[in-house]
């Protein structure tokens, strides 16, 4: 495993074409596209690391796999008149298909689907104890109480979403919400702004890679139904209007985040976490998928099979 991804690593940092790093949010916009990492958690306690895996980044959109899995402990099944649980096909920042589908979102990984979840959390609490919840829940599965929110990153995301505020405005509009639009979208924001490096992020999915269970400790964090449900809306749903590509190339389980992140499950057998703050056109790491499709290739893990 470690010949695996050290190759892959020097292979990433040898390609000239890294993408482009997410200018519209102006702290992102100054982190330097020539950075990979790549983490490979296994259930048994091993963890594999290559490139700069100590390196914090702003795990962005793959925290929305962390509060998906607190709003289904929360709610169960009646979140699902929430949110959908359908891809979109669109952009992850659209507010077209709000409209068409009066308010209620296509998934929970899209920006609106992601802000629906933050209000249904909630549950009537301010924006600051459902954070300190939240870091507690990531902090726990990543067996780190180092984890924090990069106030930097939470504060230039507030300023200069104005598409998000739109798209939590409107659902409020269709009587979406609970909460109070400000706090929602505080908690939206800093959730997003959650900083990690690889080896904290594949920690933290390896539950879903194990059944549902924290391998530390045996115990089950979701059941394993639940893990296979929400692996399942990772692999249509993870990578936005590119989720569909990213499965014909990886065909695994994941997540992305505008940070340059990406979370992959493989079920049964591991959590990788690769990071590459250079983007595609349409949002995801340029570099994080090229370096799950090798990493897919030369380990054969496909949940398609070999």
């Amino acid at each position: 495993m470690q010949i695996i991804i050290d190759e892959i690593a020097s292979n990433m940092m040898q390609l000239q074409d890294k993408g482009n790093v997410a200018s519209y949010i102006p702290e992102l916009a100054k982190i330097d596209a020539n950075q990979f990492a790549i983490s490979v958690a296994l259930p048994n306690g091993e963890i594999f690391n290559a490139g700069c895996f100590k390196t914090l980044f702003s795990i962005q959109s793959i925290s929305k796999v962390f509060t998906l899995t607190l709003a289904l402990d929360k709610l169960g099944e009646t979140l699902w008149s929430r949110v959908g649980r359908e891809p979109s096909g669109d952009p992850f920042n659209s507010i077209v298909q709000l409209e068409h589908e009066h308010g209620k979102p296509r998934n929970p990984f899209i920006n609106a689907g992601a802000i629906a979840v933050a209000d249904a959390i909630m549950q009537g609490h301010k924006s600051s104890k459902m954070l300190a919840e939240i870091l507690h829940f990531v902090r726990f599965l990543a067996d780190d109480q180092s984890i924090g929110i990069d106030e930097n990153v939470a504060r230039c995301e507030a300023h200069s979403g104005a598409r998000n505020i739109s798209l939590a405005y409107f659902m409020a509009s269709f009587g979406q919400f609970e909460n109070p639009v400000p706090d929602v979208l505080n908690t939206y924001f800093s959730h997003c702004s959650i900083a990690m490096n690889t080896e904290q992020l594949a920690k933290a999915g390896l539950f879903l890679a194990n059944n549902g269970k924290n391998p530390n400790t045996g115990f089950p964090i979701v059941s394993s139904q639940r893990a296979k449900r929400i692996n399942a809306l990772m692999l249509t749903c993870g990578h936005y209007d590119g989720s569909g590509e990213f499965a014909f190339r990886v065909g695994l389980p994941g997540k992305s985040g505008v940070g340059g992140g990406i979370l992959a499950i493989a079920p049964g057998k591991a959590s990788i976490a690769v990071w590459s703050p250079g983007l595609d056109t349409i949002g995801n790491s340029k570099l994080g998928t090229y370096a799950l499709e090798l990493f897919a290739a030369e380990t054969g893990w496909s949940v398609f099979g070999d």
